[in-house]
């Protein structure tokens, strides 16, 4: 059924009463969130996220995730070197399927606003009123060279995105012509027309982790996406990570949904599912590609002693480029994503090493059974 109307509640709600948001995340990007050298990885073609979006929709999943990216990581897989731009592809989604909200994700300092307003407002009329958008200040530094953009200092970023931001919201919501008059941007005379579908805007969402950045996604979004190590090992330590971003968000007089990300590997025996893990993600590791991510992050055995680089390396495959790992049967899947539930997260955008081969048997088994627990409500 096609959405009916698309207040802000509905939009947060994604049209539907399910407690735990389940998504999927990096479906238009090769080998999604596995850099791993297996030939069955993930192609990342536009057949296979079509047929994908729309299998998804059918067994019951809320949203698509896309990642923005525009250059790959290198080693033997050249991770993420061939991926889909977000917005163009959320905009094909939409059109092939009717419930699911599907997001673009943009970097702010390389789209200008007014012309990303408009993309956003088009995408959002196609999904009449589906259409998300997941908002990146920065990034890796070779990918902004690519387009002759040079980084500004952590917090100026944020500065220069709180501008970007309020021009797109004033294009949404103005009636007539603006001005615009900031340190970064200077408009005169903008308009743009028509309005996001339903007279509202799309869900904004942000995963900013330094002190400065989770303010400013507590300010305007919808969404948080937060992944550190403390919330994903535990109740506890998600229940308190949740519990200090929602009073984070009420010293800014607002509230926030919070959303994490993970890795499912799911099989009918524990031992299946472990040992596909282990010959997936760790024996057959693109160690080239995950050397390039560290390596954008400062880490290399020049920066840090040789026996921590290690650790970190193995750290890195395992549990940050896809996210927690869910690993094992559909009951022990079930466990730990009622569990994140309990402690309060709103969703989860989940990645696995090939979605079509592996997403049916997650819609058969892992879905049904948080429908029994109360976790989510029958598609």
């Amino acid at each position: 059924m096609l959405a009916r109307s698309a207040s802000m509640r509905d939009r947060i709600a994604m049209y539907n009463t399910n407690p735990l948001k389940i998504g999927i995340f990096g479906a238009n990007c090769s080998s999604g969130r596995s850099a791993t050298k297996v030939p069955e990885r993930w192609s990342a073609s536009w057949p296979d996220c079509l047929r994908l979006a729309r299998m998804a929709e059918e067994g019951g999943i809320d949203f698509m995730l896309p990642i923005g990216r525009w250059k790959g990581y290198g080693g033997d897989t050249d991770f993420h070197g061939s991926t889909l731009e977000t917005v163009t592809w959320a905009v094909g989604l939409l059109s092939a399927t009717q419930r699911m909200t599907v997001f673009g994700t943009v970097h702010a300092p390389l789209f200008h606003p007014l012309i990303a307003a408009k993309e956003f407002v088009t995408a959002d009329h196609v999904g009449q009123g589906r259409f998300g958008v997941n908002l990146v200040v920065g990034w890796n530094e070779g990918e902004f060279e690519m387009f002759g953009v040079t980084q500004r200092e952590h917090d100026a970023r944020y500065a220069f995105a709180q501008e970007w931001l309020d021009v797109v919201k004033q294009a949404w919501s103005e009636r007539g012509d603006f001005d615009f008059q900031g340190e970064f941007l200077k408009l005169k005379g903008a308009r743009a027309h028509p309005k996001p579908y339903g007279e509202t805007r799309p869900i904004l969402m942000n995963a900013g982790s330094s002190q400065v950045g989770q303010e400013f996604a507590l300010r305007n979004c919808d969404a948080f996406f937060v992944a550190t190590a403390g919330s994903r090992t535990s109740l506890e330590g998600n229940a308190k990570k949740v519990d200090e971003i929602k009073r984070a968000a009420k010293n800014f007089g607002r509230d926030i949904e919070v959303y994490t990300v993970g890795q499912v590997i799911c099989r009918a025996t524990q031992t299946q599912a472990e040992e596909y893990y282990r010959h997936a993600i760790i024996e057959n590791a693109d160690w080239g590609a995950i050397d390039g991510m560290l390596a954008n992050k400062n880490i290399t055995p020049q920066t840090i002693p040789p026996e921590e680089y290690a650790k970190k390396r193995q750290y890195f495959a395992s549990n940050a480029i896809g996210g927690y790992a869910f690993v094992g049967t559909p009951d022990r899947v079930v466990d730990e994503l009622a569990s994140i539930s309990k402690a309060g997260v709103r969703g989860i955008a989940l990645s696995f090493v090939n979605y079509l081969d592996e997403l049916p048997y997650f819609c058969d088994e892992v879905l049904p059974r948080l429908v029994r627990l109360g976790v989510r409500t029958a598609n």
